[in-house]
């Protein structure tokens, strides 16, 4: 069984990645997340913060081997 970690995606970027590999590792639509993260950001502005600081501790995904 493999475990299911959290990137920042390299394919699925608009700005850090933060979105789309959340995305992934929840199993959601990247544009729902990205949505999720723009509302929370118009209702308080956590949404930027949570973005720059999983920026920030959210490692890059892995380079696969060809």
């Amino acid at each position: 069984m493999q475990t299911k970690r959290l990137y920042r995606s390299r394919q699925d970027r608009m700005l850090g990645g933060v979105c789309g590999g959340l995305a992934e590792y929840l199993g959601l639509d990247p544009t729902v997340v990205r949505l999720v993260f723009l509302l929370l950001f118009f209702l308080g502005g956590q949404g930027l913060l949570i973005y720059l600081i999983m920026w920030l501790i959210v490692p890059e995904e892995p380079v696969s081997p060809l």
